[in-house]
């Protein structure tokens, strides 16, 4: 993905993006997004943009392995989690949802992700430290709680599902505050150019209607012009 890219789509929200894929696509019907509210660690926060970095964790119940397989599975997800391209996100399904209880994500998780080289994360599971995260590194979440539970690591670098959303690694996501979507490969080429025409073709209503005096035959002329636009 070259800068340019990279740089627009951080610039704009998942709804703006979901739209142009279809713009690219030239037909509605993209449908690989989350479904359901979920929760921004800095809802003003720039969108997160990167391939996939995926695990599965649990929290409810003690880890039944042995700890020093634990414990040499944690350092295998932290080892993954620092190698592959970039820019990347950490997505990880917390297999208890939607019952999760276990914050994996604080102040000190979130820092060493950020210093690993990680754009930021989503998960289905709980987020905590709200105010001590580090700035650049946002999280989007199923739920915020205090306690970290039994939290361990049960999966690596395979499929998940955050929120109806099946991810594999290093597929390309995007999100925000909104939730997060997969962007398809055969777009990339096309999404740039699609983003500006859905951004321009969207001020031929949006600039009438926050102009003085506008009403309903400014606004029908202005949305003959917005769907001749978008055919």
């Amino acid at each position: 993905m070259n800068t340019e890219l990279l740089d627009l789509l951080r610039s704009v929200d998942t709804p703006t993006v979901c739209n142009a894929i279809e713009v690219a696509e030239g037909k509605r019907g993209f449908n690989r997004f989350t479904r359901g509210t979920m929760l921004a660690s800095d809802p003003s926060a720039p969108a997160m943009v990167g391939y996939a970095r995926t695990a599965k964790i649990s929290a409810l119940a003690p880890p039944t392995e042995p700890p020093e397989v634990i414990k040499a599975r944690r350092m295998d997800y932290y080892r993954y989690m620092s190698e592959g391209p970039r820019p990347a996100l950490t997505v990880v399904e917390d297999i208890d949802f939607p019952n999760a209880i276990g914050a994996f994500w604080g102040e000190i998780n979130t820092a060493v992700h950020k210093g690993l080289g990680l754009s930021g994360t989503l998960t289905n599971g709980v987020m905590r430290d709200l105010g001590d995260l580090p700035d650049g590194f946002p999280v989007v979440a199923g739920s915020i709680g205090p306690s970290h539970g039994y939290v361990h690591v049960k999966e690596i670098d395979g499929p998940v599902k955050i929120f109806g959303l099946d991810i594999h690694p290093g597929e390309l996501v995007h999100a925000d505050r909104h939730g997060a979507l997969v962007v398809p490969e055969t777009v990339v080429p096309d999404l740039a150019n699609a983003i500006r025409k859905l951004l321009d073709t969207e001020q031929l209503v949006l600039g009438p209607a926050r102009e003085p005096g506008f009403n309903f035959e400014k606004f029908e002329a202005a949305w003959a012009a917005f769907e001749k636009a978008r055919t």
